[in-house]
């Protein structure tokens, strides 16, 4: 792999963060009727261009009591992690970044050092309302991680296979989301809160915190927090899909293209339309609901998505020892022979 093979995906993801917020005020915006957005460029096309300059060229403010290195540290290892999440996932069938065999465990692994980031920026502003809301998001991440990985037991488990390469070629013949069904409503209710987005954004809860875990930020250290939580949004859009719905005919184009431009085959239009609808109805819950209290939160994740998921992973393993052969009767022949069997 050369270095433009690594550095093309990273760029071009960037670049659709950068649209996705525009999207997002634009979206938001219309269902408020309002104008949003409109001033620099056509349609406020430049408008992230303009932000970003901005919070580059803004002074950089920090507390004189707060702890320096980590207070510095903390947004530079939230967007360092949403990088390297981005290579993780596959856009090839003949090529994966990481692991052929584990790629899936590692983007779950990195994933869940994201908590680093949001308690050194916390603790690290040597301010109470900030280390509020960096418990508050520990607690969130690690409840709600449980949740994850527990919703995806069933589809490793049918897969025979940690490789998210083979969880997608696996699904030719039929998609995940139709014999996981329940696993998709809980996965997205799931990936909302890991991502600290309204209705379960506790972390961040103004009325209370005043901003929470960022609120001593400024510059392009709130920048990073902020690219760091948009990314993480487009990456699980892009989870949803591989895990539930596969993606397929994708030639090895970068994203940019992929994404925004470029369309060769049918199959890359209806892959980019499932991804592009699973993003924006980030935008639409958020338009739509109100935010939970965070006693709510805890019991949504503790006392029904982690009962129900594994009560569904019971079950599913339960119907694979008792009928024995199921697959063959749904006829779902790609995948092979469950190992333990």
């Amino acid at each position: 792999m050369n270095f433009l093979e690594l550095i093309l995906p990273i760029l071009s993801f960037l670049i659709s963060v950068a649209f996705y917020t525009l999207s997002e005020r634009k979206l938001i915006s219309s269902m408020q009727r309002r104008s949003g957005p409109n001033i620099a460029g056509i349609f406020g096309i430049f408008q992230p261009i303009i932000d970003g300059v901005k919070a580059i060229i803004k002074e950089q403010i920090r507390p004189l009591r707060s702890f320096f290195i980590f207070f510095v540290l903390a947004p530079f290892i939230c967007f360092l992690i949403s990088l390297i999440l981005i290579n993780v996932l596959s856009f090839n069938y003949t090529r994966t970044y990481f692991d052929e065999y584990l790629n899936i465990i590692f983007f779950l692994s990195i994933s869940s050092f994201n908590v680093f980031g949001i308690i050194l920026a916390g603790w690290g502003s040597n301010s109470k309302y900030s280390l509020l809301g960096g418990l508050r998001g520990a607690a969130q991440i690690f409840s709600f991680e449980m949740c994850f990985l527990s919703l995806l037991l069933p589809i490793f488990l049918l897969n025979s296979s940690f490789n998210l390469l083979e969880i997608i070629l696996n699904q030719k013949t039929i998609n995940n989301y139709i014999i996981f069904f329940p696993n998709l409503v809980y996965f997205f209710i799931v990936i909302l809160a890991e991502t600290n987005r309204i209705p379960f954004d506790l972390p961040e809860a103004e009325a209370e915190l005043v901003a929470g875990y960022n609120v001593e930020y400024s510059s392009i250290n709130f920048a990073m927090f902020f690219l760091a939580e948009y990314t993480n949004m487009l990456l699980n859009s892009y989870l949803v899909i591989f895990l539930f719905f596969g993606f397929g005919s994708f030639k090895n184009y970068s994203l940019l293209i992929n994404y925004f431009i470029f369309i060769e085959k049918s199959n890359n239009f209806f892959f980019n339309t499932k991804v592009i609808s699973v993003s924006l109805l980030f935008i639409i819950v958020r338009s739509l609901l109100s935010r939970y209290r965070f006693d709510q939160l805890m019991n949504l994740c503790w006392k029904i998505i982690l009962p129900c998921s594994f009560s569904y992973f019971l079950v599913f393993v339960f119907f694979i020892y008792t009928f024995n052969g199921f697959l063959f009767i749904l006829d779902i022949n790609f995948i092979g022979t469950i190992k333990f069997m």
